[in-house]
């Protein structure tokens, strides 16, 4: 069995925006807008797991958050010291393949700088609440990245790998999103960045049956399939997906034989997934102390 790695990828910054990453932490305020940002962390919390816990030094990120008071208002910042790598990986024999869930993020306003989320299926749970993923790296093959987020994922690395774990013709599906009504705000957006791997690659199947997901700029490589999704859970029903490609190219970015239900998008329907529509109607993402 392939099994999970998360590692913090160094010299990154990787902040936690008001404890929202989630190992059982699913909600976050606002912060105090108006501040110098680079001047509002509160405390700095350092996770080494070699290191003897003591005041804000702990084992794991999880132990670090549970110091967090509800209800907090101010920024926290988590450094890690060394390199966190925790992952079982095959080496021979036959692969099987189960879920092995590397993160889940269940928190509103949750951002991530330069992380790794590496597993095969359902690797990075995009649970719930408005996510940014700016220049990380995530890899699977199955259903990879899935979930009911509302999400952007900036000059992100896709690495699609179930041509090199299983078979070489192997499928691989980089999203599952779950969007299940015309209401719901959820969905997946993909700006820049590169889609990349082994065997053949879909880039998402519909999990919900209001599924949206969106690449706008982005590289896709070689080894995307000519059809480019899959209606999955909503076949019979694709009118009611939002799966588009915008201004992407490489070789894998021709859409003349993509599936015919793929919508196209005008630029004014284009703007209402941009990061200040879609993600940071209230600035959050302007107010984060990165320095």
């Amino acid at each position: 069995m392939y099994s999970t790695k998360m590692q913090l990828l160094p010299p990154f910054i990787f902040i936690l925006i008001l404890s929202a990453f989630s190992f059982r932490i699913s909600s976050a305020v606002v912060c105090r807008n108006g501040q110098d940002a680079a001047s509002k962390v509160a405390y700095t919390l350092t996770v080494n797991k070699y290191s003897k816990p003591g005041p804000a030094i702990f084992n794991t990120i999880e132990a670090a958050i549970n110091t967090i008071p509800p209800n907090n208002d101010q920024w926290n910042s988590f450094n890690r010291q060394g390199y966190l790598d925790f992952y079982n990986k095959r080496t021979k024999g036959e692969v099987k393949i189960k879920q092995a869930v590397a993160a889940r993020i269940y928190g509103d306003k949750s951002a991530f700088y330069g992380c790794g989320f590496i597993g095969f299926q359902d690797t990075l749970w995009d649970a719930t609440g408005r996510h940014y993923y700016k220049n990380c790296y995530i890899e699977g093959g199955v259903d990879f990245i899935w979930g009911t987020g509302q999400s952007i994922y900036e000059d992100c690395l896709i690495n699609a790998t179930a041509g090199t774990l299983l078979s070489p013709d192997s499928v691989s599906y980089v999203t599952a999103q779950g969007r299940n009504s015309s209401g719901e705000t959820s969905g997946f957006v993909f700006r820049r960045g590169i889609v990349f791997g082994t065997g053949r690659i879909l880039l998402g199947r519909a999990y919900g049956l209001y599924s949206r997901v969106i690449f706008h700029n982005t590289i896709l490589e070689r080894a995307v399939a000519p059809e480019g999704w899959d209606a999955w859970n909503s076949k019979w029903h694709e009118d009611k997906l939002t799966y588009a490609e915008v201004d992407c190219k490489g070789p894998g970015s021709d859409t003349s034989k993509r599936v015919k239900w793929m919508k196209k998008l005008r630029p004014s329907e284009l703007y209402q997934f941009s990061t200040p529509r879609f993600i940071n109607q209230d600035g959050w993402l302007d107010s984060q102390p990165l320095s």
